[in-house]
């Protein structure tokens, strides 16, 4: 008689183990109506060797430091994310049938709002920057024995921010980083690209200098040989390149177009669990999970450390020499990088510009250079936020339009990010409209939970840098080129949420709250019209978001209630919006003075002047109120 081969039993538990992901997969998604239970099938072997063999981790304790990391970035195959956790008993499998559902934090795309969740995840094409920044922070921060994985889907790599991702993750050698592609082939609507044309994918990926490795993304043994080979890979990250079938598993409706997104009613769901169900040999109980070591505390403890309260003053003081509010901004980050070590900067090639070049010299392990690629730079703060890590990411204001999905997605994820725009507004002089921000207060104030500062002066933007590393949550600061005199001293103090009445008197008719670079003009405006005997009150907003309502309306009230807004930004969205927001309930009348069309190059008091924010713009709008 013929022998009959055995198989390894670590083979069958998770080829079981798989099968049983699927018929969670099935059940969620039937039950709630909606999903994407064949995405969820072609990864099913994929998750089954990483969290049930891979990965070190403690499943009674997603949070555990020490564990190795997971980043699920086509979020739409959150079923399966969600089935591993409950496999791995850190919640009961019958929570799985509450997906998407009001009441239940197993939403239709992952969120922090779950403890296994570092970065929300579902806007395609941004799980490999976030992986990049938690692998960063385990091998040049933390320097601990911490691996990080990553599962993308096939469609999403044609994303220009995955190769942004690819270069710079080779460029920093990181070798404690896994990425799997499932190739499963078909996308929402079509077949990809590439489709099954793994050669094809490894090429690219070799030409980033990965180490790519094909794989059949449904064979256990020849996943468990390619893990294993990464983890004895050094100097270079590494791809496994998983061809796999869209609906593996499921009768009649593997690799077929029209199933992307689509749930199963319970008759055709019944049918595909019980065909599953043949296929587990061993239940989940004899598994033992592989625990993270507990004895690789890290050297540097850069998300640990505790923030120190001493912080040099800023020398700047009145009738000194002017300072731009970019160039504070990078003096404040260099004094505070002796102050807390959970502080890291990240540049987009701009750090002479931006003056973050200033904490570089004082602290280069803890300053990382993303080059040109914007969308991967806020990607990679998004990671290293969610490691305790308070990172500054920093380029010119109009450059932060490419990366607006990744902020979108920071403020879901309610991650500690700081962003740093410089050169906002036409007040940039001669380099024209493009390098121009002029949206960015409206692209900011518009996401939940975001706190934006604008400083005028050197005093007040070097305490907007320090406020901003001591809050907790998702930050704007806008900041300027020109340099500009210097207003405030540097013992005065700043809070978010509070802004400075810089000008007032009991004549006063006309309240004019200005930020930035207008706020020099409206204290021009001020002494010109006093000079003409009309008295106005000079706002300096300071804090966007949130505002101080009850400073405006007191001011607003007193004044009769006549106001003029005056920013460096176009007319929707910014500082006048956010003033008539905050007033919207009383008996005033506001008047945005703002740029209101694409501006053409020129000198900056030329531009203040050509689009209607000078201080004789402002003279003229106040003679009008007045009367």
């Amino acid at each position: 008689m013929k022998a009959i081969a055995m198989k390894d039993p670590e083979v069958e538990f998770l080829e079981s183990m798989a099968a049983r992901l699927r018929i969670d997969s099935v059940r969620a998604t039937t039950e709630a109506g909606s999903g994407h239970p064949t995405s969820c099938a072609s990864a099913a072997e994929i998750m089954a060797a990483l969290f049930f063999s891979v990965m070190r981790f403690d499943p009674t304790n997603p949070k555990n430091p020490n564990n190795d990391l997971f980043a699920l970035s086509k979020g739409h195959a959150a079923p399966i994310l969600y089935a591993a956790w409950a496999e791995a008993g850190l919640f009961p499998a019958k929570d799985l049938l509450t997906l998407r559902r009001l009441d239940s934090d197993l939403e239709g795309h992952p969120t922090p709002r779950l403890p296994f969740v570092d970065v929300a995840t579902g806007s395609l094409g941004q799980g490999l920057s976030v992986a990049i920044g938690m692998a960063l922070n385990a091998k040049k921060l933390e320097r601990k024995d911490q691996r990080v994985y990553v599962l993308l889907g096939d469609g999403e790599t044609m994303e220009g921010s995955v190769w942004e991702a690819a270069q710079l993750a080779t460029a920093y050698q990181l070798d404690n980083l896994c990425a799997t592609v499932d190739i499963n082939r078909l996308g929402q609507s079509q077949p990809t690209l590439w489709s099954h044309d793994v050669d094809a994918h490894r090429k690219r990926w070799e030409a980033q200098g990965w180490q790519a490795l094909v794989v059949d993304g449904h064979s256990i043994p020849e996943l468990l040989r390619a893990y294993d080979q990464f983890k004895k890979t050094t100097g270079k990250p590494t791809v496994i390149l998983a061809r796999t079938i869209k609906g593996k598993g499921f009768p009649g409706i593997e690799d077929k177009e029209g199933y992307h997104g689509r749930a199963f009613d319970r008759c055709t769901a019944q049918v595909i669990i019980g065909s599953l169900e043949r296929a587990i040999k061993l239940d989940a109980q004899s598994w033992k999970p592989n625990l993270p070591p507990e004895n690789h505390p890290p050297q540097m403890a850069s998300a640990a450390a505790s923030p120190s309260n001493k912080l040099v003053q800023p020398s700047y003081a009145p009738g000194g020499p002017a300072v731009a509010t970019r160039k504070a901004f990078g003096d404040a980050l260099a004094a505070l990088a002796s102050t807390d070590s959970r502080i890291v900067v990240l540049d987009g090639d701009v750090k002479n510009s931006t003056h973050t070049e200033e904490f570089a010299k004082v602290a280069p392990e803890r300053f990382f250079e993303c080059y040109i690629t914007e969308q991967n730079m806020l990607g990679v703060a998004m990671g290293l936020a969610s490691r305790g890590n308070i990172p500054f990411a920093s380029t010119f204001a109009c450059f932060f339009s490419r990366a607006y999905d990744f902020i979108r997605m920071a403020a879901i994820s309610g991650l500690n990010i700081k962003l740093a725009g410089t050169h906002a507004g036409v007040s940039i002089g001669e380099d024209g409209a493009s390098q121009m921000g002029l949206e960015d207060l409206a692209m900011m104030t518009a996401q939940p939970g975001f706190t934006v500062l604008y400083p005028s002066d050197a005093t007040s933007a070097w305490r907007a840098t320090e406020l901003l590393a001591n809050h907790r949550g998702p930050s704007y600061l806008r900041l300027g080129r020109p340099a500009s005199p210097v207003l405030y001293s540097p013992n005065e103090q700043f809070a978010i949420g509070e802004c400075k009445v810089l000008r007032a008197s009991l004549d006063d008719k006309v309240l004019i709250v200005a930020a930035g670079v207008t706020v020099h003009e409206a204290l021009m405006a001020h002494e010109e019209l006093r000079r003409l005997n009309i008295h106005t009150r000079v706002i300096d907003l300071f804090s966007v978001r949130p505002i101080d309502q009850a400073t405006l309306i007191e001011a607003a009230k007193a004044v009769g209630g006549s106001v003029i807004t005056v920013e460096d930004h176009y007319t929707r969205g910014g500082v006048g919006d956010a003033v008539l927001d905050a007033l919207a309930q009383e008996r005033v009348e506001v008047h945005k003075l703002a740029v209101g069309e694409v501006p053409h190059s020129g000198k900056p008091a030329e531009l203040l002047d050509r689009y209607g924010i000078s201080a004789a713009h402002i003279v003229q709008k106040a003679k009008e109120l007045a009367g």
